[in-house]
């Protein structure tokens, strides 16, 4: 039996405790396996060993790492705001606790003879309880640039909050295709659409699509892990951080376990995203095709929770993927790549698809059809291949300077080279050696 939103809100209080205990340590477990998990991979990419000292594989070299922030010294700037500086990394790690609320694992199953679905709470627009914790997450790194009492951090934050609303707005528009599908914006909801396919009709032919979202809206799912990468500060997309610039970036100024907190924020948010990736498009707790060949028992009980943690880590690799591989972006163009690319895409892909649901919706002939895809066809083709301008053709410099008006203050360029001062050449020869 699938969880339906009507099955949420009537557990006991110890089943709900319960449940929070359990979120709440997977979280955690998953934070400290997937700092292991990132470090192996990456040096497994270097052709190096990784952690290898603590426990089996060195599996508990992150837990030693926790361990070992705990124990520092805890140093607060003397400009610091103290009360906005501790709760800063409290708000970033309480909204990163709380989206992963509405995350199914799996179906129904028996909690010390209880029936409940393996599923925290869940409400009729619970992706955006997502949106909303990942909008309140920013106040945390916003404030704990402010209250450092620093210039770095200050920029750190700004440019981190920048960077996360703008991405955070290309990622809530590739998931609108989602709720125009699924016809809900429930979780468990969405992952009993997925169930099973749909049908549809083109030109007169009848077709059936797949139940993952994955293949039906492909460019939603390559749009929201862009967003998804650029909406946690990882790499190559780490330009808050980026240590050429703003040493540290918002968290600066922060130690001990301040510093811990926002740490564990940023992998539990890569665990969030790509779980609701997971929900939204890879079919959620569901096994993948090859498997429910064996039977339907892989989608009852508590199986589910190993398909759900297994397409996890497969998301998780490819964070880790892509920090061992590509090199880090400038940061202008990565707020033009947000802007002017996914945002218009995910606008354009949206606007087709609503048009094609509606001339589903509305049986038009096939020949309206076809003219109406031809016609957005026509118009998507004349956007792309409209004619830009190009930059004019930089001049030699005595052409500039012949150009400039009469009386004019030549600007330096950026290559300018000064020339030596006469003091300087004085002392250089003063010091040269006598023949």
């Amino acid at each position: 039996m699938n969880p339906t939103l009507a099955d949420f809100g009537h557990d006991n209080g110890w089943i709900v405790a319960l449940k929070v205990v359990g979120v709440f340590v997977f979280l955690v477990v998953m934070t400290l396996f997937t700092i292991w998990y990132e470090r192996k991979v990456v040096a497994r990419m270097q052709v190096r060993p990784g952690p290898n000292r603590h426990g089996p594989f060195g599996l508990l070299q992150s837990l030693a790492d926790g361990l070992k922030l705990a124990f520092k010294e805890d140093i607060m700037p003397l400009k610091a705001d103290r009360v906005v500086f501790f709760l800063a990394p409290v708000i970033s790690t309480v909204c990163a606790f709380t989206a992963f609320a509405i995350i199914p694992f799996g179906p129904f199953v028996s909690i010390f003879g209880q029936k409940t679905p393996l599923q925290l709470t869940d409400i009729p627009v619970a992706v955006l309880l997502v949106l909303a914790c990942s909008g309140l997450g920013i106040y945390g790194i916003v404030l704990s640039g402010w209250a450092s009492g620093s210039t770095y951090p200050l920029l750190g934050g700004l440019r981190s909050s920048a960077q996360m609303i703008s991405y955070e707005v290309a990622m809530g528009l590739s998931i609108v295709a989602v709720f125009m599908m699924a016809g809900t914006m429930s979780t468990s909801e969405i992952v009993n659409a997925q169930a099973k396919g749909g049908q549809g009709e083109l030109f007169g032919f009848e077709f059936t699509y797949p139940g993952w979202y994955v293949l039906l809206l492909l460019p939603s799912f390559v749009i929201y892990a862009i967003s998804a990468v650029g909406e946690t500060n990882r790499a190559p997309f780490d330009l808050p951080e980026a240590e050429s610039e703003l040493v540290g970036g918002f968290h600066t100024e922060y130690s001990s376990l301040k510093f811990a907190l926002f740490f564990l924020a940023e992998y539990i948010n890569m665990v969030t995203v790509s779980a609701l990736a997971t929900t939204l498009f890879l079919g959620g707790w569901r096994a993948p095709w090859p498997i429910t060949q064996l039977g339907p028992w892989v989608n009852q009980g508590w199986w589910p929770l190993l398909w759900f943690t297994i397409k996890l880590l497969i998301l998780l690799f490819v964070f880790v993927w892509l920090r061992g591989t590509l090199p880090r972006l400038r940061y202008d163009q990565f707020m033009r790549f947000g802007w002017k690319v996914l945002i218009p895409a995910s606008l354009i892909w949206i606007l087709a698809l609503a048009g094609f649901k509606t001339m589903n919706n509305e049986n038009l002939p096939g020949w309206q059809r076809g003219l109406w895809i031809g016609g957005f066809a026509v118009i998507l083709l004349a956007i792309l291949l409209w004619p830009r301008k190009r930059p004019a053709p930089k001049l030699p410099l005595e052409e500039e300077v012949a150009q400039r008006p009469e009386g004019s203050f030549p600007l330096p360029p950026i290559d300018l080279q000064v020339p030596v001062s006469p003091r300087a050449k004085r002392i250089t020869a003063d010091r040269e050696p006598v023949q």
